[in-house]
């Protein structure tokens, strides 16, 4: 197997030298590759007692003792601990040069007493890891397991398309102007900005604002703005940018929040989600899979369960985000966290009886818990910190209680999947583990992963306050504050008063070996062109035979 090798000169020498041997190097390689195949298929199925124990743990191989996080050398079949040392000591003694942490993929170099980087061990550790999940993954439709990720390459159609193009330099940061009290619209553009999915949709140019429909431009089309917003980010410009058609556009579109006062940041944030999948390509009333849909579209399940006969009435809902009280499982606001507000949100609550009667028993002491059915691909959560007791306004309080949030999160536990599966095995009279993941049924726990890519926080009180935004790019953080953008860490985003928080998952799901519909359309379309050509053809050869024979009739006729 050939592996693309980092060309980087600051590389550590002793890895240049054995990438210089094409025989070291595919050697080398291939035991890390090996390495991490074996600590990733460990994880798949250590959650089964019975498969655990088939799997033998590793041992050092100096004291004997069990590792319960294992260095292995990257020249033999060695493992040690790194605790005592005795790694180090085998690659002493037998002239070994590198070792390699299965948990984390790091590798140290005995000869530099250190940890190196290289990206090719970085990118052979993600393509290792996600062909094993791959493995893993039974979808429901099919028998067949997910399909093997492929990364990009240009065939020689998309070669020739690109020589000859030279690469703009751009960050990606840019500030945005404060236009009067629209710090509200700025975070959420900021956020709409490190989404990746936005990002990459419209910076493929699937959405061009110069060849938009003149009908949709009439429109006022805020996928067209989205278009130039990404455009003006992306450039060689630094300078911060003022997106006045963006506002002048969604104050056409949403009176409630024209003028000059200060708006909510997720009242808008729902708006412009509208307003951007009314005009953009797939856009439908039913089953629609424009962008927004395909990001921030997940379902909400709600299950009325009859507390007498047990009946349970299941109905779904769809979701574009996920709005949650300030109050812990016990209704409190101290020690908030992601986690207790998500139990809170899907803790069973008793109904009031005017609210729902059982259609096989006709009773009226009923629960309702929800669960979420399917998970979008971008998670988007709003902690509601604005509280309004009345229609009154200035009776209306901001709650300041601190909210912990993680870098990364895992929702598996807040599934539909899960919480029937937890219900089944207490009804069984089995306790159910700590966790279900992995699960043949369930699939992988990298499909219930999710990483923080942006926070909107809000500083100051209800009447007179100010939105900021935290947001990732290239793996950096940055504090964006209006126009104002500096270099932030993960530390302080995650001690931010957060109002909003975006998550990413981890590993895109898709639907195993299925063409997309827009291709399977795209090729009937040009199949029924085709027929159709044929057919004007056939007409035509038909007509010029018919004039044959009536010129030949006349030339009968005249003789």
């Amino acid at each position: 197997m050939a592996f693309e090798v980092d060309g980087d000169s600051s590389r550590c020498s002793h890895l240049v030298a054995i990438f210089g041997d094409d025989a070291e190097r595919e050697a080398l390689l291939n035991r890390y590759k090996a390495v991490i195949q074996w600590n990733a298929s460990r994880l798949q199925h250590f959650a089964y007692p019975a498969k655990r124990r088939k799997i033998a743990p590793p041992e050092c191989c100096v004291c004997g003792t069990v590792l319960s996080r294992a260095y292995a050398c990257l020249h033999c079949s060695a493992a040690g601990c790194w605790q005592d040392g005795h790694i180090k000591q085998h690659l002493q003694d037998t002239g070994h040069d590198f070792c390699t942490d299965v948990k984390t993929g790091y590798v140290f170099c005995i000869e530099c007493e250190d940890f190196v980087y290289d990206s090719t061990f970085e990118r052979l550790q993600k393509l290792t890891k996600l062909a094993e999940e791959e493995k893993a993954t039974v979808f429901e439709a099919s028998k067949r397991l997910r399909e093997p990720y492929k990364p990009w390459r240009p065939d020689a159609k998309e070669q020739a398309a690109l020589e000859g193009t030279m690469a703009t330099p751009c960050q990606g940061r840019r500030g945005l102007l404060n236009l009067g009290q629209t710090c509200f619209m700025n975070v959420i553009l900021q956020s709409f900005i490190a989404n990746p999915l936005l990002r990459n949709y419209y910076l493929s140019d699937k959405h061009n604002s110069r060849l938009c429909r003149p009908q949709q431009t009439q429109m006022n089309c805020t996928s067209c703005e989205m278009d130039k917003l990404l455009a003006e980010v992306y450039s060689e410009n630094s300078a911060p940018y003022g997106p006045v058609d963006f506002l002048a556009k969604t104050w056409r579109a949403s009176t409630e929040l024209s003028g000059n006062a200060q708006q909510d940041a997720h009242e808008f944030f729902i708006a412009a989600l509208n307003q951007i999948h009314a005009t953009s390509r797939g856009s439908t009333s039913l089953q629609c899979i424009c962008i927004i849909h395909s990001t921030f579209a997940g379902l909400l399940q709600s299950d009325v369960k009859c507390e007498r006969c047990g009946k349970v009435a299941e109905k779904t809902d769809p979701m574009l985000d996920i709005s949650l009280e300030l109050k812990g499982e016990h209704g409190h606001e101290q020690d908030l966290t992601l986690a207790s507000c998500l139990r809170r949100y899907t803790h069973p609550e008793k109904l009031d009886p005017n609210e729902y009667s059982c259609i096989k028993c006709g009773k009226t002491s009923h629960t309702k818990r929800m669960s979420i059915r399917k998970l979008p691909p971008v998670l988007s959560f709003q902690f509601k910190r604005f509280e309004h007791k009345s229609a009154d306004r200035s009776a209306a309080r901001k709650i300041e209680a601190p909210v912990r949030f993680p870098a990364s999160l895992n929702m598996a536990p807040f599934t539909t999947l899960v919480m029937h599966k937890q219900e089944l095995l207490k009804e069984s009279g089995s306790a159910p583990p700590a966790t279900l993941i992995p699960d043949k049924t369930l699939g992988p726990e990298a499909l219930y992963e999710y990483d923080l890519f942006a926070v909107v926080c809000h500083e100051g009180q209800i009447d007179n306050g100010h939105y900021t935004c935290y947001a990732r790019s290239h793996d950096e953080w940055y504090r964006y504050d209006d126009d104002k953008v500096t270099h932030a860490t993960l530390s302080a985003c995650l001690n931010s008063q957060a109002y909003m928080c975006f998550y990413v998952k981890r590993h895109l799901d898709y639907k195993p070996y299925m063409t997309p519909s827009y291709v399977v359309t795209r090729e009937q379309e040009a199949v029924k062109e085709k027929e159709r050509e044929r057919e004007k053809e056939k007409e035509k050869e038909k007509e010029a035979r018919l004039k044959e024979v009536d010129v030949d009739e006349e030339l009968l006729a005249v003789i």
